[in-house]
């Protein structure tokens, strides 16, 4: 005969469990005290304090169940970014009230009281759970941002997401290559839980509804209940960049005053997410460049849900197994509550709950314009002074010591100027790291992106500009660069291609370089795709690097045929052209089988040029210093003019066409004959031309100034600089002035 069935006992609680229900205890009746309806004064605190209970005390002890309805009511509240109300307070008062009575219950061993409730309020929790969810707003609602009353907060908070979603991005791909890095993952979560806070307290629904749920998933992974995996990776993606949609929706709103008038859909991603929390199988994981394989599970420690810098005082270490968490210790599990609140308290009274403080300030990039310009106007004055103080006093004299000194502190001042202008590549590069992950998954092929100097600085209109070109050079490299996998294998290459992006400083300029590890680019092919564009003539030879530069040309693609991601024959152009914008150029450097290096060199800044000055009849220009090659006065016998195309200079052999200043911009009493004046070699989109000026004045650095509407868009001028004599100069661009020629 069977044993009969014995219901087995409740785990007896520890003298240390009971201090660590004490204090827990007392934190939530302190939380109580501030709450009021209507304000969710103590509402947040009160919630993660319940969970701490419910973490402590589950599943064993009665009382767990009704503090796990209690949290429940409170996390309505919450989705639905509402305070507390009447009822809701009523019922966590009722429960304040009676804990003590049920955690006395549990130690004795004796039976846990029933919550009583009073008058109209006496109902169950999870009936006012449900009464709380019944009332709460749709998910997919118009963002009501309340600009009269909150645009300095909306301001601030604009701010701050916008850093968190670059966070959030980086680390979710660091993650993605390293699934057991902690560190990554608590970035991820709170940066999450900031925006959900924040986003609660402005009432910005479907923002907070959607955050919270990441956050919950993201909990889920950080304790151990979920291994983190592909899919739960591009679903946390897909919100994040919702979430920055909606952040766009504050964007425009601070700029022009205009209210978002469309909704943003969340609900779809709220299902998704909840999907994974539910659905992903244990074995799921992911690893660096390979498919989805073995099993690997965070098993963090309580305390390393502490934030950082609390980690590394204590030593702790993680490690990736496939075993579960096993249950923590009720007196670590409070320990580690204790810390992580006290941690929490400190940075919320930091400001913005950040973990890490910061000396930076926040500048409006206008007033950052505006003091380049009014730096810029000093130099014309510090400039003309030195011209006037020559012609009235030596060098040793008192005023030639003062000048020397404007001086110095000028330049400095000016140098310092235009650091503030300068920052990092790194969000730029952040943005490639992404567009890889999500082009190798389209394209079928497994990449390992590599980044290096993210953190060299430019100026930032640099930083702006570039990103496009970037995209169209990674899509190239992914689609048209790397080789399927197999092909990969059979040529004996790994199986997962390679794709470095990098920045360095040489010299005054910052260099660029993508390389991929692919097929390379094949001369031969790109030669007989552009005789049968009719691009060039069948009997033409070209060189190596003349031949390469063909991809460049409008509507030019080698691709067999038209893809999702590239072949359409648009975007090389667009590289080229957006580079040249920004004074810089483009090589190409490329092995059959061995890959290709597309190198950018860009000047760290729009706002000051570094040129040489030229005289041209009674007019100065200033060429830009990175685009000339050298400057020499030619012999008669090696100019000549071809029949159809114009004057050119023969220079060792090589056949360079030759242009006039005087004659393009119209100036009289200019020098007409080359043999007289001097030419000046500039290279532009890999070409070389000459230049034909009257005199080369001097070297010197200019603040480029705004020509406004009447010269804006005249072909071969860039903009315009005063000189320290006063008089006023044009910059030349010579892409355009070739172009128009």
């Amino acid at each position: 005969m069977g044993q009969p069935h014995l219901t087995p006992e409740p785990m007896p609680i520890t003298s240390e469990s009971i201090i660590a229900l004490e204090d827990i205890f007392h934190r939530i009746a302190s939380e109580s005290i501030l709450a009021q309806p209507g304000r969710d004064d103590g509402l947040i605190p009160a919630y993660s304090l319940l969970g701490e209970l419910i973490e402590l005390t589950a599943p064993d002890y009665d009382f767990c169940a009704t503090a796990t309805e209690m949290r429940n009511s409170l996390e309505a509240l919450l989705d639905a970014a509402q305070p507390f109300d009447d009822r809701t307070l009523d019922q966590f008062t009722a429960f304040i009230h009676w804990l003590p009575e049920a955690i006395t219950a549990a130690t004795t061993g004796q039976a846990t009281p029933p919550l009583k409730l009073v008058g109209a309020q006496a109902t169950s929790l999870g009936a006012l759970a449900a009464d709380s969810v019944a009332v709460e707003t749709a998910t997919d609602v118009l963002q009501e941002l309340n600009l009269a009353s909150n645009r300095e907060l909306l301001a601030e908070f604009h701010a701050e997401a916008l850093d968190h979603l670059l966070q959030i991005e980086a680390a979710l791909l660091q993650l993605e290559q390293r699934p057991d890095h902690p560190d990554a993952l608590n970035s991820i979560f709170r940066s999450f839980h900031t925006i959900k806070g924040n986003s609660g307290f402005l009432q910005l629904v479907p923002m907070n509804k959607l955050t919270h749920e990441v956050e919950s998933l993201l909990d889920l992974v950080r304790t151990g209940k979920l291994c983190i995996n592909s899919a739960i990776i591009t679903e946390v993606l897909r919100s994040r960049d919702t979430v920055q949609a909606l952040v766009q929706q504050i964007t425009v709103a601070l700029e022009t005053g205009e209210v978002p008038e469309h909704v943003i859909p969340v609900s779809h991603l709220i299902a998704a997410i909840r999907r994974v929390a539910t659905e992903v199988p244990p074995s799921s994981s992911l690893g660096s460049t390979s498919a989805p394989s073995e099993s690997v599970s965070i098993n963090v420690a309580p305390e390393a849900r502490l934030p950082k810098s609390t980690q590394e005082s204590r030593g702790i270490s993680f490690s990736a197994e496939s075993a579960s968490v096993p249950p923590a210790k009720p007196t670590a599990v409070a320990n580690a509550a204790n810390s992580a609140k006290a941690a929490a308290n400190a940075a919320a009274a930091n400001g913005a709950g950040n973990s890490t403080s910061s000396s930076t300030v926040r500048v409006n990039t206008e007033k950052l314009d505006s003091l380049m310009n009014i730096v810029g106007e000093l130099v014309i004055v510090q400039s003309q002074l030195h011209e006037s103080s020559l012609a009235v006093a030596r060098a040793d004299t008192s005023l030639g010591r003062d000048v020397a000194a404007l001086f110095r502190i000028t330049k400095e001042l000016q140098h310092t100027s235009m650091a503030l202008r300068m920052i990092p590549i790194k969000p730029t590069f952040q943005k490639m790291e992404r567009l890889s992950r999500d082009l190798s998954r389209e394209c079928g092929k497994k990449v390992l992106f590599l980044v290096s100097g993210e953190d060299t600085e430019l100026d930032r209109t640099v930083v702006e500009e570039i990103a496009d070109p970037l995209v169209h050079m990674v899509r190239n490299s992914l689609d048209h660069g790397l080789e399927p996998s197999a092909d990969r294998v059979t040529a004996g290459k790994p199986e997962a291609g390679t794709v470095h992006l990098k920045a360095y400083h040489q010299g005054s300029n910052i260099v660029i370089e993508l390389s991929d590890d692919g097929r390379g680019i094949d001369p031969a092919k790109i030669h007989a795709k552009a005789i049968e564009k009719g691009l060039v003539a069948p009997d033409v030879q070209l060189s190596k690097e003349d031949t390469l530069d063909l991809i460049f040309l409008p509507g030019f693609s080698t691709a067999e045929k038209i893809t999702a991601v590239s072949g359409r024959g648009v975007g090389m152009d667009v590289v080229r052209r957006n580079i040249m914008n920004l004074r810089g150029k483009i090589e190409i450097d490329s092995e059959i089988g061995r890959g290709s290096v597309f190198r950018i060199r860009l000047p760290l800044t729009m706002a000051i040029i570094d040129g040489l000055v030229v005289r041209v009849g009674g007019d100065h220009f200033v060429l830009p210093s990175t685009s000339v090659q050298m400057a020499l006065r030619p012999p008669s016998s090696a100019l000549f003019t071809v029949q159809g195309r114009g004057e050119a200079l023969e220079l060792r052999g090589k056949i360079i066409p030759l242009f006039r200043l005087h004659e393009r911009f119209g100036i009289p009493n200019a020098i007409t004959v080359p043999s007289d004046g001097i030419v000046v070699l500039v290279e532009s989109g890999g070409r070389i031309r000459a230049v034909l000026v009257d005199e080369m004045v001097r070297k010197q650095e200019v603040v480029i100034k705004n020509l406004g509407a009447y010269l804006q868009g005249l072909p071969g001028i860039a903009g315009g600089a005063i000189l320290g004599d006063g008089s006023i100069a044009l910059i030349i661009d010579p892409a355009s002035l070739f172009a128009a020629a």
